[in-house]
């Protein structure tokens, strides 16, 4: 189990890295407002940051009902499904959590999901698919995995960086929309123009900058959710034929926006189409051999 702390451990670290990234990343879009705007650009900053977090929160706030909508799942009692209660309650026993409700969607794609502004709202809910196909060890991995996202607040660390990525871009296409419509007259005219220049392309860039991090720090919420999961469990071996089960299934659920993509288990879109930088989850491919080595002994 120390290696299992030692991998929470540096997931941690690296989420916190890269969301100081991130507030660096603003810092600097500020100071190219700043430099290529003058007051001008200043004045909107405000503006558009507190558009972007009122968005951002008013999603976080209501994350589980809107996850719910978008995904079509429902919330069950116990008697709906005794058994699927009982594994969720033997993880809340080893991980000290509350009682999240549990939820299920009709579709015949294996997949699961988390949901839950922190773990007194939490929300887990498999897919009919996934209860299918998978046995009591391969499902008990699955809401140990579930649940870790749910105790290591995954949900606040996403609105977190959404929050952050969400006022660069907003920042950023109000300012190159006020350049063209004339607030580049209003800049400093002593300037210099290699710096203006600089801060026209971080203006284009941070976007981009952000998505990449955002994403980043989805990965890594992932792996630390697989290594938290093993220390509820101490069986790498149920998570491990899970996801092997979930690499060797071609189908994917029919709510796959990419607005919920990130939520998933395995990630419903297309790996071929998206890059590598930009995909929310770790190739499974990886955390399979991950949770071997594990399993071996060998981390």
């Amino acid at each position: 189990m120390a290696s299992f702390r030692a991998q929470q451990s540096v997931n941690q670290r690296k989420t916190w890295m890269l969301l100081g990234s991130m507030f660096s990343l603003v810092a600097f879009v500020v100071y190219a407002v700043g430099l290529y705007f003058g007051q001008v650009g200043f004045s909107i900053v405000p503006i558009a940051v507190v558009i972007a977090l009122v968005s951002v929160w008013g999603s976080y706030w209501a994350s589980d009902k809107i996850v719910l909508t978008m995904t079509g799942a429902k919330v069950i009692t116990e008697e709906d499904h005794p058994q699927l209660y009982n594994l969720v309650q033997e993880i809340v026993i080893a991980s000290g959590l509350p009682m999240p409700k549990v939820a299920i969607v009709s579709d015949a794609a294996p997949n699961a999901f988390a949901t839950g502004r922190n773990p007194e709202h939490g929300v887990i809910a498999f897919t009919t698919g996934l209860l299918e196909k998978m046995d009591r060890e391969q499902i008990q991995g699955v809401v140990a995995h579930e649940l870790a996202h749910v105790a290591n607040r995954d949900t606040l660390v996403s609105a977190v960086a959404a929050t952050t990525a969400g006022a660069l871009a907003l920042m950023s296409d109000l300012l190159i929309r006020m350049m063209w419509f004339g607030g580049n007259r209003q800049r400093n005219s002593g300037s210099n123009p290699l710096a203006l220049v600089a801060a026209l392309v971080a203006l284009i860039l941070a976007p981009i900058a952000a998505t990449l991090l955002r994403s980043a720090i989805s990965r890594r919420r992932e792996a630390l959710a697989d290594a938290t999961a093993i220390a509820y469990t101490r069986n790498p071996a149920g998570l491990r034929r899970a996801l092997e089960t979930l690499a060797e299934d071609s189908t994917v659920v029919n709510q796959k926006s990419t607005a919920v993509a990130h939520v998933w288990i395995e990630s419903p879109l297309d790996a071929r189409s998206t890059a590598k930088l930009f995909a929310t989850h770790p190739p499974i491919e990886e955390r399979i051999a991950l949770l071997r080595k594990m399993e071996n002994g060998q981390l």
